[in-house]
């Protein structure tokens, strides 16, 4: 059968916003006790609850927290690190009171609480067998007043109020704060605390303001012992060296990623020669921004010495896995159908892995690898119907030179383009008719996107409307220097890059050059903003929880990222004119076109009053606008029926804008001044 002939964003598609919402979850931090195997999996149709899940070598899955308990960490708000295993028992941060709980591996009886209530956090644990402890990062904002008001423009108190600390917590429970320790205390931020095969040494990462861990961090190594931590010392990094997962060798040796080469490669410590040495200098990224915690990028593979590793990392936007032989320091690539892999966790006695990776065609799963084969075999997938992939655009690699719009240099950006893909439909007969373009911008701005199945760009494309997926200047995966580019240019070098993407695209004939449309959320919402206010390229675009105005951001943002912009911008209030002339709420003058918002409204990292303030302005003006908030949604949305209003509402926001006619039946969303 032909395909029909149909205006480009009509298309009806089987990749439905009910399939993205309900069907879809995002899977998080896996581990293994022996050889039962945990993960983390955040569920759309349980309002976005965070479930520790288990499975047995017999293959047999079951839930282990229970429905009332939700294994998500608020550290540094973005979390991860929510769940330790060990010896049977499964310790988790439970969202709605932030407390340890602990459960037995059969689920047979209720979580019971490991810390005392109170307004203290936890994340990134490790079990001390030897002092029946558990040692993890808290955060402590006892000091800080709640206020119904935060984030709406009202004063709010100061987030250098929160203090982080590394703690020890007794593994029968702490009653009172008084029984739980501290072991490391005084700076900004820790993380990754790992206690050594012998549990006499316990290593950790720290950093201050203004840095972020991609920035600088300091390796440090101290002795444990009862009366606290002895002989504490810096043993890698500071201010302008990253480092990134530090590990014990079962033979007690220190490694660790560290990007002082200029991208993040393998080095060890010896204790004894107190030496850093690389293992492997290559032109690849072993490591990864640190947003959340854990995610590791290696492990050992030789339980009684460290002989090999099992590692992946990042070449030119995609990853790869290879093993290291340690004797001779030689990396030898491994097969894999992977593109993506987002974590990779060893099995205690090396045999086998754990990835949460995905690839094109395939979406993020839980993946097992056995080591000696190289067998990959899928436990888990984040889709749970599968999806015809003949509906599936295959992304396509783009480089382009970018600068000053107009006045483009030689510095090369990262993309993946997306063309419209349906085996029922075809474009009009008209051969000079373009198809419609979204060019996506990921948040961090620290991170970056990848070639993972995504079906929020699949729903876009099989429908008739392309997309351009963009690693700017200050995207990971391309080394030190790459991400740097955006240091004292946020709000410009990524506002031009996307700009450019979608001029390189006009120039190839791929787009409708009339119908360009632009889409982020958080940092990418604030570089969308910026494209459509500061140029005049695109003629729509869609804000998810996105910045309007740096200097309220400054001020009003939670403590993780309350010196970020220091660097991207200049420092507050220092530099409060460039805070001003790069924020899109004071030039709204020069914002011409429709913009729809989305925002979360108990989000306290980018607060509802930055996208409150850009509706009213844009209301003022008389542009259309349309803006939907969501009770009880943070910073990204969790829960399904708020996954699919908004993919709907966004698609419908576009087809009054573009003009053309939408194939499902969609809730219609009130569209002021159009």
């Amino acid at each position: 059968m032909s395909p029909i002939s149909a205006p480009y964003g009509s298309w009806k598609s089987p990749i439905t916003s009910d399939l993205i919402a309900s069907a879809a979850m995002s899977l998080e931090m896996t581990a293994w006790d022996g050889e039962i195997q945990y993960w983390i999996e955040n569920r759309p149709w349980e309002a976005g609850r965070s479930v520790v899940v288990r499975r047995t070598p017999d293959g047999q899955v079951m839930d282990i927290t229970p429905p009332a308990y939700n294994a998500h960490s608020r550290v540094h708000e973005y979390g991860g690190g929510a769940m330790t295993v060990g010896a049977g028992t499964i310790y988790f941060s439970n969202f709605s009171d932030q407390r340890l709980y602990k459960v037995t591996a059969d689920g047979a009886t209720d979580p019971q609480p490991l810390t005392p209530e109170g307004a203290w956090r936890y994340a990134d644990g490790v079990i001390d067998y030897r002092r029946k402890q558990l040692i993890c990062v808290r955060e402590d904002h006892t000091a800080l007043t709640p206020s119904p008001t935060r984030g709406r423009g009202e004063d709010a108190p100061s987030n250098q109020a929160v203090i982080n600390t590394i703690v020890s917590i007794p593994l029968v429970g702490a009653k009172t704060p008084d029984q739980i320790r501290a072991l490391v205390s005084g700076n900004d931020f820790y993380a990754s605390p790992r206690l050594s095969p012998d549990g006499k040494y316990l290593a950790w990462l720290t950093w201050n303001h203004p840095n972020l861990p991609w920035d600088g961090t300091e390796l440090c190594v101290g002795e444990l012992a009862a009366e606290g931590m002895l002989n504490a010392r810096c043993v890698a990094g500071g201010l302008k060296e990253s480092i990134y997962q530090p590990e014990w060798s079962p033979d007690g040796v220190l490694y660790f990623v560290s990007d002082r080469s200029g991208w993040w490669n393998l080095y060890r410590w010896q204790r004894e020669a107190l030496q850093v040495k690389p293992v492997l200098e290559m032109t690849a990224e072993f490591g990864r921004p640190q947003w959340v915690f854990g995610r590791p990028t290696y492990g050992f593979t030789s339980r009684a010495q460290a002989d090999s590793i099992l590692c992946s990392y990042n070449q030119n936007g995609a990853w790869h896995m290879g093993s290291i032989d340690l004797k001779n320091n030689q990396l030898t690539p491994l097969d894999c159908p992977y593109t993506d892999i987002r974590e990779l966790c060893i099995s205690p006695d090396g045999r086998k892995a754990l990835l949460i990776a995905g690839s094109a065609f395939e979406d993020l799963s839980i993946v097992q690898l056995d080591v000696a084969s190289g067998q990959y075999e899928v436990l888990r997938r984040s889709i749970q119907e599968a999806v015809d992939p003949g509906y599936l655009s295959a992304p396509q690699t783009v480089e382009f030179s970018t600068g000053p719009v107009g006045k483009r240099g030689q510095q090369t950006v990262h993309a993946f383009f997306y063309p419209p893909r349906n085996p029922d439909y075809s474009g009009p007969v008209s051969a000079n008719e373009k198809p419609p373009l979204l060019v996506f911008i990921h948040g961090g701005p620290t991170s970056a996107t990848t070639t993972s199945l995504n079906l929020t760009i699949q729903y876009w494309t099989s429908r008739g409307i392309a997309v351009l997926d963009v690693n700017y200047r200050g995207s990971t995966g391309y080394g030190r220097a790459y991400r740097q580019l955006l240091n004292g240019q946020w709000g410009i070098a990524d506002m031009d890059d996307c700009v450019n993407a979608a001029l390189y695209l006009i120039e190839r004939g791929l787009v409708d050059k009339e119908r360009l449309a632009i889409r982020g959320g958080s940092a990418g919402g604030y570089t969308t903003l910026c494209a459509l206010t500061f140029r005049d390229v695109f003629k729509t675009g869609a804000s998810y929880f996105g910045i309007g105005d740096l200097e309220i951001f400054a001020k009003d943002t939670h403590k993780f990222e309350a010196r970020y912009i220091d660097s991207m911008v200049g420092p507050y209030p220092q530099a409060l004119a460039t805070y001003r002339e790069r924020s899109p709420i004071h030039a709204i003058q020069r914002l011409s076109c429709p913009v729809i918002f989305f925002q979360g409204l108990d989000d306290r990292i980018v607060p509802p009053n930055q996208a409150e303030m850009m509706v009213a302005q844009l209301r003022k003006k008389g542009l259309p606008v349309a803006y939907i908030s969501y009770e009880g949604e943070g910073h990204g949305f969790r829960r399904a029926e708020n996954i699919k209003r908004s993919l709907d509402a966004e698609l419908y926001f576009y087809s009054k804008i573009f003009g053309f006619e939408i194939a499902d039946a969609i809730e219609p969303v009130q569209i002021e001044n159009l």
